[in-house]
């Protein structure tokens, strides 16, 4: 049953409202103040401070979605300024802060409770609230910027909750929303969940002591995980270079808190994870395939996400068969490997994404991949080894 929508005080009326909200770069967040002024003229509703198109179209959600709500649509001029305004915003995010900010006007909702508020939140047609994406920044926003407590989207409810400190009040639809802010001080929160998952969900995480072996290679990978150290692995097929580079992770160190979070903001972003409930736990280990792009590898797309070396944060990125990448590939791994960092480029801002791992790679020692080996006789001349 949707909760009923009552008017509030008249006293408490009021044509302009500012509600606390947040803008995602990357895997940082930025304030965003999100104001609401309305006016008497003709009907017009407009959206400044640089919205992308997701933003524009966003009035045709919120009106649809308040009108959804059985709640009049004021028929004034409406002007949603998101501030600051030289900064270019993007995505869906902002619909329910956007509808709150016209609601407060018609008073509906206390402006009283909003001021140490985050909202969030994409609106359908209907008024329910779609998820979201980036969740887990957000929440962490609101924790360094001592926001008491965050409205979003139920399905991210989970996924907020692992930022302790944070009353988290998730949402299903516009007529909650506004029931939540006008109740906030006697309903009882979202409680946090500071559990912890293996990204390697499907499968047990290989244990480094099960290698026998290859003692050498051992000596050097466990040298190579003390330091932070890059490897080349050379050797024949079969000889185990797969083998022994996944199991590298099982022995480096656990991840801090911080770094879990971090590495579970990255898989948060870039959507690896679906129904993330907890954070990661454990340290990745990436393994693209040869034939990948400079933009899946480094990251890219017109919204850029984090690429694969983003997502062997903290870990392991292991690139298997490195000889037969394509040498533009291997190019762009020279300022991550140096940095620690990725800058994207686009024509109206740079993103950032953190990038420390550690590189192990795998190759033969020519085409056909036995030279040197004492079992099987190599069937490639000096040249052709020379050019490998």
């Amino acid at each position: 049953m949707q909760p009923e929508v009552k008017v509030i005080e008249e006293t408490n009326k009021t044509l302009y409202a500012k509600i606390n909200s947040c803008g995602l770069t990357g895997i940082n967040t930025y304030k965003i103040d999100i104001e609401v002024d309305i006016s008497n003229g003709l009907p017009n509703f407009i959206i400044v401070g640089l919205p992308d198109t997701a933003i524009n179209e966003s009035k045709e959600r919120v009106r649809s979605a308040i009108k959804a709500s059985r709640i009049d649509f004021p028929s004034k001029k409406i002007v949603v300024n998101l501030a600051p305004g030289d900064t270019k915003k993007t995505g869906p995010t902002y619909d329910l802060p956007i509808a709150i900010g016209i609601l407060i006007t018609l008073g509906l909702v206390n402006p009283e409770y909003i001021k140490d508020l985050l909202i969030l939140g994409e609106l359908g047609l209907s008024g329910i609230i779609r998820p979201i994406n980036g969740t887990l920044s957000f929440a962490q926003y609101a924790k360094k910027s001592n926001i008491t407590s965050l409205i979003i989207p139920w399905e991210n409810a989970s996924e907020a909750s692992l930022i302790s400190g944070i009353n988290i009040f998730p949402a299903k639809s516009l007529k909650e929303a506004i029931s939540t802010i006008n109740n906030i001080k006697t309903i009882s929160p979202l409680e946090a969940k500071l559990t912890s998952t293996q990204i390697t969900s499907n499968k047990n995480i290989l244990d480094f002591k099960e290698a026998k072996g290859q003692r050498l290679a051992k000596r050097a990978l466990e040298i190579a995980a003390s330091g932070n150290h890059h490897t080349l692995l050379i050797g024949p097929p079969g000889s185990g270079k797969t083998m022994l580079a996944e199991r590298v992770p099982s022995i480096l160190p656990p991840l801090t808190q911080n770094e879990k979070v971090e590495v579970t903001q990255i898989y948060s972003i870039s959507k690896k994870i679906k129904d993330l409930n907890s954070l990661i736990s454990t340290r990745p280990f990436r393994s693209p395939h040869h034939t990948i792009s400079t933009a899946g590898l480094v990251g890219g797309g017109s919204s850029p996400i984090p690429g694969e070396i983003s997502l062997a944060h903290k870990g392991i990125l292991f690139l298997d068969e490195l000889t037969e990448f394509q040498r533009n590939v291997l190019n762009s791994l020279r300022q991550s490997m140096e940095s620690n960092e990725i800058t994207i480029s686009r024509s109206q801002k740079s993103i950032n994404y953190p990038c420390d791992f550690t590189l192990i790679a795998a190759c033969n020692p020519c085409p056909c991949g036995f030279f040197g080996d004492s079992l099987k006789k190599c069937q490639c001349n000096i040249e052709q080894i020379k050019r490998y």
